[in-house]
C-alpha cells in the first residue's frame, strides 16, 4: 500500500493533468472564437461592412481597404485616427482580392501537432 502520501501525490498528478487538458481546450476554443470574429486576421463575410485588405506601413500605421455597402473606401489608420484617402469604384476595388481567411494557415490542432513532432525530433 502506498498510504496517504502516495494518494496525495496521485491526486496532485491527476489535478495537474486536468488543468493542462483544460488550458489546451481553452486555447483551442479561443483560437476558433477569435478567428470567427476576425481578430486573428480572418475576414468576416456576409456583413454590410467588410475589411477587404490591410497593409501595415509602420508602427501603428496602415492602409485599409473597406467595403461599406456598395462603396469601397481606402482608409489611412494611425495614432492620430482614421482618415479617408480615396473612394474607389467597383472596378478599381475588384483588383484587390481579399485574402483567403483560413486557407494556407494551420488551425490550432495542426500547429500543436506539428510543434510536438518537431520537439520529438530533437
Amino acid at each position: 500500500m502506498l498510504g496517504s502520501g502516495g494518494d496525495a501525490a496521485l491526486a496532485s498528478l491527476l489535478w495537474m493533468l486536468v488543468c493542462v487538458v483544460l488550458v489546451i481546450g481553452l486555447a483551442y476554443w479561443f483560437t476558433k472564437y477569435a478567428a470567427g470574429r476576425g481578430a486573428l486576421g480572418a475576414v468576416s463575410r456576409g456583413r454590410r461592412m467588410e475589411i477587404l485588405d490591410r497593409l501595415v506601413l509602420g508602427r501603428d500605421q496602415s492602409l485599409i481597404l473597406a467595403r461599406v455597402g456598395e462603396r469601397y473606401l481606402l482608409l489611412g489608420a494611425g495614432t492620430a485616427g482614421v482618415s479617408l484617402l480615396a473612394e474607389l469604384s467597383g472596378e478599381e476595388a475588384a483588383a484587390w482580392k481579399p485574402p483567403e481567411a483560413a486557407e494556407g494557415r494551420p488551425g490550432f490542432k495542426e500547429a500543436f501537432l506539428s510543434a510536438m513532432k518537431q520537439r520529438e525530433r530533437r
